[in-house]
């Protein structure tokens, strides 16, 4: 539901009651080398990290966690009145979603919505907003149930491109709803994304390469 490069390290926060976790593992070797368990009745969503907290969201609950990010210690819980989706931070604001066409900007220190925005392209706006990714000035959505991640202005709304995963599901007979591509990380270093799906047994590190229009549409396809 949530995954993220810091520091060197993966961090992920699993969905599913009582599955729900919040790891830190080992890229190299897939090894989880911190792990807490979210209570039975939460669903967990997305993580993001800024400072030294990670921010957690849940489902359905209304309810997010923020923890200390050495030793994974419960600091504080807050709410939020719609469901938590995705969850990523410019530095600056936590930036979440909520499964509609909005992006909510919260003060991270008080936790209270500043501001938001509703995110469109030159159609219409584009809902089912899912996990998201800060990179380089532009928010990175996945959009729920199909192969395609939106590159947002965090700005306007506006979206800028479009990121176009077709293919790069290693079992479409066995991987369908719910097991949908969901998952992005950007890793720095690199200037690489790391994508992957529900419950998929691989992640994919991919570089986007501009890919040949056919009509107007600004698609880029993973390598």
């Amino acid at each position: 539901e949530g995954l993220l490069m810091h520091d060197g390290y993966l961090f992920e926060g699993t969905g599913r009651y009582d599955q729900s976790r919040l790891l830190k593992t080992d890229l190299e070797t897939g090894e989880a080398i911190q792990t807490h368990k979210l209570d039975p009745r939460y669903f967990g969503e997305g993580i993001t990290i800024l400072q030294d907290h990670i921010f957690q969201l849940t489902y359905k609950s209304n309810i997010g966690f923020v923890y200390d990010k050495n030793n994974f210690e419960m600091i504080k819980v807050f709410h939020y009145p719609t469901e938590g989706w995705g969850m990523t931070t410019d530095g600056d604001e936590l930036i979440m979603s909520n499964g509609s066409a909005a992006l909510v900007f919260l003060d991270p220190k008080t936790l209270q919505q500043k501001r938001h925005i509703t995110v469109s392209d030159d159609i219409s706006e584009i809902g089912f907003l899912n996990e998201l990714e800060y990179v380089n000035g532009e928010v990175f959505a996945n959009v729920w149930q199909t192969n395609l991640i939106a590159r947002i202005s965090p700005k306007t709304g506006k979206v800028n491109g479009w990121i176009d995963l077709t293919g790069i599901n290693p079992d479409p007979k066995k991987l369908k709803y719910p097991y949908v591509l969901n998952g992005i990380a950007f890793n720095k270093k690199s200037g690489h994304l790391l994508v992957t799906g529900k419950c998929w047994p691989e992640l994919y590190e991919i570089v986007l390469v501009p890919k040949k229009k056919r009509d107007n549409s600004p698609l880029i396809d993973p390598k």
